[in-house]
């Protein structure tokens, strides 16, 4: 079932999820169901739970679409189930970003390079996985959600200025997609 994706200025976006209650599969799985078929109706490429007013630990990314851009992500796509960083490189890169949850709005943020993270798949296993370039970019970008920070919290200040009016909007709603949106 697709989910509306909350907007910029709803409480559960800023809100620190709780961790996805393991020994629950069947509530798990469906929300990750449904969950895809939000993020596939939207064309993104990465959500978290919180982003469809669910506070739980999960997040999606999925490059697949991404492949003329970034050809190494021709396969690429996780379920992260209660995920924890246990590692970040100390270099770091600068990239533009943008969300679903903040329609119209790209900055530029700095996050490291690489990371190495541990969580449970779709599969219900436990996993350790190291990323990089863009599936890294991604993937720290939907962690965020997860404790309840946004991308635009990491801007440059000058940067924040430049965009207050915009996200002043999306906090009135006054913002258009072609995916269901709603704003708590």
């Amino acid at each position: 079932m697709k989910l509306p994706i909350y907007l910029y200025g709803s409480k559960v976006l800023r809100e620190r999820a709780e961790e996805a209650d393991l020994s629950d599969r069947e509530k798990i799985t469906q929300l990750i169901a449904d969950m895809e078929e939000t993020l596939a109706s939207a064309d993104g490429c990465g959500l978290a739970a919180p982003q469809v007013g669910v506070s739980a630990r999960i997040l999606i990314v999925d490059g697949r679409d991404l492949t003329d851009a970034y050809p190494y992500l021709k396969d690429f796509k996780r379920v992260m189930i209660n995920p924890v960083v246990v590692e970040e490189s100390k270099q770091t890169c600068d990239y533009s970003e943008g969300c679903l949850s903040v329609p119209g709005i790209y900055a530029e943020v700095r996050r490291p390079e690489k990371i190495k993270v541990e969580y449970v798949n779709a599969d219900f296993e436990h996993v350790t996985e190291e990323f990089d370039k863009f599936a890294c970019r991604m993937i720290q970008h939907e962690l965020d959600h997860l404790d309840g920070k946004m991308f635009v919290d990491r801007v440059a200040p000058i940067r924040r200025k430049m965009i207050a009016r915009k996200l002043s909007g999306i906090t009135r709603g006054k913002i258009s997609t072609h995916y269901k949106t709603r704003l708590d």
